[in-house]
């Protein structure tokens, strides 16, 4: 039997030499194009990051933690003795034949929650009596209010929901940072 001989492989060519002014008109093309793609790229870069940085503080636009802390009441106080907070007022109309839920529009404004340490601000202005710190120190909750102290504020008793958590804080993979202890108020 008789094999069949292996090919042999293809004579080498010769490589081209490329001519000197070609070769660098190549180059100084491609460093130029690199060059300016390269400045096109940082300044994309430039102009996004300074769009985003520039967010608008408007009523329309709640956008940091100090917007809602200088719009909150009284805010020296807020801030010294709670924290600032968003208050929501809503109404829930529930009919049973047929049954069905109807909610109003939320009149969305600022407000002030307060630590259960620091009620005295609200006791010392008359406020508050001693019979409605009682019956909310009783139910383990705390107070907050919409409106200047100095003019008539509505003030009640509220509950924190330690149900309602922030899931921004618990993104999977992350491990979920542990609550700080002023969360409690």
């Amino acid at each position: 039997m008789n094999r069949r001989p292996k090919p042999s492989p293809p004579p080498a060519r010769p490589a081209a030499s490329p001519s000197r002014n070609g070769s660098s008109f190549a180059s100084a093309l491609s460093a130029t194009t690199l060059a300016i793609l390269s400045g096109v790229f940082i300044l994309g870069i430039g102009i996004g990051i300074a769009f985003s940085s520039v967010a608008s503080s408007g009523p329309e636009n709640v956008a940091t933690r100090e917007f809602i802390d200088r719009a909150a009441p009284n805010p020296e106080i807020c801030v010294q003795y709670g924290a600032s907070a968003i208050t929501m007022d809503t109404r829930v109309f529930v009919t049973l034949n047929p049954f069905s839920v109807y909610i109003s529009q939320p009149k969305m404004q600022p407000g002030c929650v307060l630590r259960s340490s620091n009620w005295e601000v609200l006791r010392q202005r008359n406020l508050i009596s001693g019979d409605q710190l009682r019956e909310c120190k009783n139910r383990m909750n705390t107070f907050g209010f919409t409106g200047t102290l100095e003019s008539s504020p509505q003030i009640s008793c509220i509950y924190q929901n330690d149900a309602a958590q922030n899931l921004f804080l618990n993104q999977s993979g992350s491990g979920g940072a542990p609550l700080p202890e002023s969360d409690k108020f």
